[in-house]
């Protein structure tokens, strides 16, 4: 994980100064205490990660303007989709699952998961906005 290892260098970087400054060698006792502010840092990062994501954290929003069930596509009107690096823009998606078109109407507002499958753009996921 990338972040995580960028965690561990900032911690030991912000931390390890003063060591060093003393004598030009960290104790052994010096060593311990960044290891451990090394492992603080990743600890209160992952915990932060999981209770502050929101469950909606990386949807899409949009707006429904076509609905083809027959053939399980959808057009949407859709913001920025992060994941697949596409700007906002009217286009048509398959659903991955039939089910998913149930309930949706034209018009509707919603934020959806999009991905690239076998060549295509499916909507994995897709939920009304509240």
């Amino acid at each position: 994980m990338k972040t995580g290892k960028w965690v561990v260098a900032a911690a030991l970087a912000w931390g390890a100064a003063p060591i060093f400054a003393h004598h030009g060698e960290p104790s052994g006792h010096a060593v311990a205490q960044v290891a451990q502010a090394a492992q603080g840092a990743q600890g209160a990062q992952g915990a932060q990660g999981a209770q502050g994501a929101q469950p909606d954290a990386g949807l899409a929003q949009g707006e429904v303007r076509k609905i083809d069930r027959a053939n399980r596509k959808l057009t949407i009107k859709h913001g920025e989709i992060r994941n697949l690096d596409m700007p906002p823009m009217t286009m048509v998606f398959q659903a991955s699952d039939a089910k998913l078109l149930d309930g949706l109407k034209v018009g509707d507002k919603v934020k959806f998961r999009a991905a690239k499958v076998d060549g295509h753009y499916a909507v994995t996921e897709i939920e009304p906005s509240r």
